[in-house]
């Protein structure tokens, strides 16, 4: 089991960037996948990025590549999301998740442990 804890979240203006950490105990984060998820008020639960356990591998929304970026620090047991160009439509409270290696990316019923939350709210 891996305890996830989110933060970086806040209030921006359209065209801003911010940076989400999500930082995860235990001792085997290194050999768990990473996501990010996020849910808007009244929508479902949806896959943002995923990265590999090494960070070799990474993969997004088709929606979000190019604004995106997932990445991870093995050693700081931290996995971080880089959005740029944010715009409203992008607000919603995000969630960092760890599944085992092997369980695939996209599909939030894979992964066994959630952070609570971090919201962000993107201005017009």
């Amino acid at each position: 089991q891996v305890q996830l804890v989110e933060s970086g979240g806040g209030l921006v203006q359209a065209g801003g960037s911010l940076r989400l950490s999500c930082a995860a105990s235990g001792r085997t984060f290194r050999s768990y996948i990473m996501g990010w998820f996020r849910q808007a008020p009244g929508k479902e639960r949806e896959f943002v990025a995923g990265i590999s356990w090494s960070g070799g591998n990474t993969y997004y929304a088709d929606s979000l590549k190019g604004r995106f970026t997932i990445s991870r620090d093995n050693a700081k047991n931290t996995v971080y999301l880089q959005m740029n160009s944010l715009k409203p439509e992008d607000t919603a409270v995000y969630y960092c998740a760890a599944a085992p290696a092997g369980m695939g990316y996209f599909n939030p019923t894979k992964y066994d442990d959630w952070g609570q939350g971090t919201q962000v709210t993107v201005s017009s």
